[in-house]
C-alpha cells in the first residue's frame, strides 16, 4: 500500500491500485493503441527490431555455412533442413544489424570423386552429363560403386584417379571441374525455388593444398602421430592380446604402433596402418583420436575443415562462425575445435555447431524421396489440387508460384515448430491442412489481410481515432504485436525458430477472430478506418516473421 501511494500516474498509467501482495495498473488503451500502431506502420520490415532489447547491440561479422551438398550427386532431400534452417539464421542475424556471409561449403572433394571419375571413364557417356548432368551421374555412381565391392582393381582405379587429383593431374581436374560446374548450375536453380541464396560458394577442394599446411603445423607442435611399420618387442606381448582381441574383426581390418612424431613420451596409440592422427585426450583414449591424414598422405576430412576455417578467419576475421549441419557430427566438430585451440587458435572459441535432428517418413506418392526436387514439385502439385477448388485460384497470375509458396510455407512451418534438435515424422496431410498450426494457415492468413487493404484501403488508411479499437479482440492483437520484440530476442540468443513460428500461429489465430467479428464493410468509417489499421499492422508483422523464417508471403490465393 505505501508503495502504490509513492507511484503516480501519468500518460501511460492511467490507474494504479494494490491487491494481495500485488500493485496493480491499469495501461492507457488508447495511448498504446496509437503508439502501438504509429510503431508497426512506421518502422515498417524494422518493427521490433529498434527495440531497447537490441539497444547498444555491437554489430559483429558473422559466418553461417550451411547447405553443403554434396558436388556431381543430386541434391538429396537431407540437405534440406540444414538449407532452411541456415537461411533463417543468416536472416535474423542480417535483421539484426549484423554483417552476414553465407557460405555453401559444397562436398567438392574426396575419395568418392576417385570412385565417379573412374566410372564416368567406365560408364559414363558425354550426350547423357550434358542433356542431365546429376542423373547420369548419380546412375555412374550406384553402378561404380556395385563394381567396386567386386572387382578389386575397379577400386585400384578409383584410390588412384583421387591421388591423381591430390597431385594436381591436368587430366583429372579438368573432368572434376566439369563435375563441379554442372553441379552447381543445378543447385543455383533450386535454391532459387527454395529463396535461398548464397555468398560464396566454396568446397573443400579450396583447402586440398592448405590442408598439408595444417598437417605440417600439427606436426610442428608434436601433436600429430604417425604410425610405424615396426613393432618393438617390449610391446611384442601387447600387440599380440590386442590383435587376437579386436584385430581380426570388422572393426581394425589392419592395426601397427602409433607413435607421436616429435614427443616419443606419449602414450603408444592403436590406429589403422599408415593413417595420421591427433589425440585429443593426450591418453590414447579412442574415441578422442581424430583421423587426419590417410596412409598415402591424402587430406580428409577435419583436416580440410581444419584449413578451411583458419581460411576464414583470415578473409573475414568473423566474430562468430556458425555449422548447420545434422547432429549426427556433433563430434566432428567438437573435435574440430577442439583441435584448433590446441594448435593456439583462442578464437576457436568463436565457433559454433547447430545440431539438428532427422526427418522421418518423407515420401512421394511413387515411394521413398530421396532428392530434394522430388519433394519440391511434389508440394506445387499436392497445392495446386487443394486450391483448384477454390474460386480465386483462376484468378491468380501464376497459381503455380503461388502454390509452390504456399507449400513451402507449408513445409518450413511443420519443420520450424519444434526443438531443432528433435527428430521429427514427416506427415503430407499434416503439412497441407488449411485450418490449425500450418503454414498453409499463416500463408491464408496473410492473403485475407492483403485483400482487406486492396478492397478498403483507398478510403480509410489515412488518420484514424484509437477510441474506436477497445474490443476484446482488438485488444488482444494489440498486445501480441508489443511481444513481438521479446520474441525476436528469445530467437536470437538461442537461433531457433520456434519461438517466432508459434508467435505468429498466435497472431494468425487472433486475426481470424478478430475478422469474424469486427467488420468493415458494414461499420462506420470511422470504425471501418480504425479495424483497418490494426488489421494492417497484424499484417505487416505476419509477413515480417514469415520472411525471418524464410518464407515469401502470397498476397491471393
Amino acid at each position: 500500500m505505501r508503495l502504490a501511494e509513492k507511484l503516480k500516474c501519468d500518460t501511460v498509467v492511467s490507474e494504479i491500485s494494490t491487491g494481495p501482495g500485488t500493485v496493480n495498473f491499469k495501461i492507457n488503451r488508447e495511448l498504446l493503441t496509437k503508439t502501438v500502431l504509429q510503431e508497426v506502420i512506421e518502422d515498417g520490415s524494422k518493427y521490433g527490431l529498434k527495440s531497447e532489447l537490441f539497444s547498444g547491440l555491437p554489430q559483429k561479422k558473422i559466418v553461417v555455412e550451411f547447405s553443403s551438398p554434396n558436388v556431381a550427386k543430386k541434391f538429396h532431400v537431407g540437405h534440406l533442413r540444414s538449407t532452411i534452417i541456415g537461411n533463417f539464421i543468416a536472416n535474423l542475424k542480417e535483421a539484426l544489424g549484423h554483417q552476414v556471409t553465407r557460405i555453401n561449403y559444397l562436398g567438392d572433394w574426396g575419395m568418392q570423386f576417385g570412385l565417379l571419375g573412374t566410372g564416368f571413364q567406365l560408364f559414363g557417356y558425354e550426350e547423357k552429363l550434358q542433356s542431365n548432368p546429376l542423373q547420369h551421374l548419380f546412375e555412374v555412381y550406384v553402378q561404380v560403386n556395385k563394381e567396386a565391392a567386386d572387382d578389386k582393381n575397379v577400386a585400384k582405379s578409383a584410390h588412384e584417379f583421387f591421388q591423381r587429383l591430390e597431385l594436381g593431374d591436368t587430366q583429372a581436374l579438368a573432368l572434376w571441374q566439369k563435375f563441379r560446374d554442372l553441379s552447381i548450375e543445378e543447385y543455383i536453380r533450386i535454391y532459387k525455388r527454395l529463396g535461398v541464396h548464397f555468398d560464396d560458394y566454396s568446397g573443400e577442394s579450396f583447402y586440398r593444398e592448405k590442408s598439408q599446411e595444417v598437417l605440417k603445423l600439427l606436426d610442428s607442435k608434436g601433436l600429430l602421430q604417425k604410425t610405424i611399420r615396426d613393432s618393438r618387442r617390449s610391446c611384442a606381448a601387447f600387440l599380440a592380446f590386442f590383435y587376437s582381441a579386436f584385430c581380426s574383426s570388422e572393426y581394425f581390418p589392419t592395426c601397427c604402433l602409433l607413435l607421436p612424431s616429435q614427443n616419443p613420451e606419449l602414450p603408444f596409440c592403436i590406429s589403422r596402418k599408415g593413417t595420421a592422427v591427433v589425440d585429443l585426450s593426450g591418453n590414447g583414449d579412442p574415441s578422442s583420436i581424430c583421423t587426419v591424414m590417410r596412409s598415402d598422405g591424402t587430406s580428409l576430412y577435419a583436416t580440410r575443415d581444419l584449413a578451411a576455417a583458419i581460411d576464414r578467419m583470415d578473409k573475414y576475421n568473423f566474430d562468430k562462425m556458425i555449422y548447420v549441419t545434422d547432429k549426427g557430427q556433433k563430434k566432428h566438430f567438437q573435435q574440430v575445435f577442439q583441435m584448433l585451440q590446441i594448435m593456439g587458435y583462442d578464437w576457436a572459441e568463436r565457433c559454433q555447431h547447430v545440431p539438428f535432428g532427422v526427418v522421418q517418413g518423407m515420401k512421394t506418392r511413387r515411394g521413398d524421396v530421396t532428392f530434394l526436387e522430388d519433394v519440391l514439385n511434389e508440394i506445387r502439385l499436392r497445392m495446386l489440387q487443394n486450391m483448384a477448388s477454390i474460386k480465386t485460384t483462376r484468378e491468380l497470375e501464376n497459381p503455380q508460384e503461388t502454390a509452390e509458396r504456399v507449400g513451402l510455407a507449408a513445409l518450413i512451418i511443420q519443420d520450424f515448430r519444434g526443438f531443432l534438435l528433435s527428430d521429427y515424422q514427416f506427415s503430407w496431410d499434416r503439412v497441407f491442412q488449411s485450418r490449425g498450426d500450418t503454414g498453409v494457415f499463416l500463408q491464408y492468413t496473410h492473403a485475407r489481410l492483403h485483400s482487406l487493404e486492396e478492397t478498403f484501403g483507398c478510403g480509410y488508411l489515412n488518420d484514424f481515432n484509437t477510441a474506436c479499437l477497445q474490443e476484446p479482440q482488438s485488444v488482444s492483437i494489440l498486445q501480441h504485436l508489443l511481444r513481438f520484440d521479446e520474441v525476436l530476442y528469445r530467437s536470437a540468443q538461442d537461433l531457433q525458430p520456434r519461438h517466432i513460428v508459434s508467435y505468429l500461429l498466435t497472431l494468425s489465430h487472433l486475426a481470424a477472430v478478430a475478422h469474424k467479428t469486427l467488420h468493415i464493410k458494414s461499420s462506420p468509417p470511422e470504425v471501418a478506418g480504425a479495424r483497418l489499421h490494426l488489421f494492417r499492422a497484424a499484417r505487416s508483422v505476419l509477413a515480417n516473421g514469415m520472411k525471418l523464417l524464410g518464407i515469401t508471403p502470397v498476397c491471393r490465393m
